[in-house]
């Protein structure tokens, strides 16, 4: 049984570091937008440009370090195997395009099945364990970030990036541009909340193996 959370505390000093890594990688982000739509126009928000490949690199990040959450400090296992499943498949839907054209059309879709449902499959079985290990994260600040990253990338970019929308507001002057841009820059911001929520997991899951170890 995992301690409780007040005894997982986090230091001011931490917080206030974390809280301006995390202000310099948004604007860093969104500095990298700007400069892939001046510099790069070629590949400017395409599969190749800064955004889309941005997104790989963050989903590819937070898979490790789910990993190394679950398989290192082995904390909340099921929890952490769901989140993974759910995050790798994203990255996976990331790579449709090059799945599509070098591999074969659906590809993806096919990876993402064998992802999931083992997944899914395994967490059923241990649900009750699922249970117990989830209402101690949904009530972190990682479960918090997590659920806004979500919301952010798969609910709101998705609505804001309709192409009715967009044409609605331009009009006659709509450029199919305007469009991928506002859905892509959204997206990357939403995978960026929940790449924080993976550190903040594992910044967490340190502390609860330390707090582990200490009570042997």
């Amino acid at each position: 049984m995992p301690p409780s959370p007040p005894q997982w505390p986090i230091s001011f000093g931490s917080a206030l570091l974390r809280a301006t890594l995390y202000v310099l990688f948004i604007a860093g982000i969104a500095q990298g937008g700007y400069l892939e739509a001046i510099y790069l126009p070629g590949v400017r928000y395409s599969e190749l440009g800064f955004t889309e490949l941005t997104q790989t690199v963050v989903l590819a990040c937070c898979c490790a370090l789910l990993i190394y959450t679950r398989q290192v400090l082995q904390v909340w296992p099921t929890v952490t195997l769901l989140l993974l499943a759910f995050v790798a498949a994203s990255l996976v839907r990331e790579q449709d395009y090059f799945l599509d054209h070098y591999v074969a059309r659906h590809t993806w879709k096919i990876l993402v099945a064998l992802i999931v449902l083992p997944s899914l499959t395994w967490v059923i079985i241990h649900r009750r364990r699922f249970l117990e290990e989830f209402s101690h994260y949904s009530n972190t600040f990682a479960f918090g970030l997590f659920a806004a990253g979500v919301l952010v990338t798969y609910i709101f970019s998705r609505l804001y990036g309709r192409q009715e929308l967009w044409r609605a507001v331009l009009q006659e002057n709509y450029v199919r541009d305007f469009k991928n841009v506002a859905e892509e820059a959204v997206e990357l911001l939403g995978y960026s909340l929940i790449l924080f929520a993976m550190i903040e997991l594992l910044l967490l899951a340190r502390r609860i193996s330390k707090a582990r170890q200490d009570a042997l």
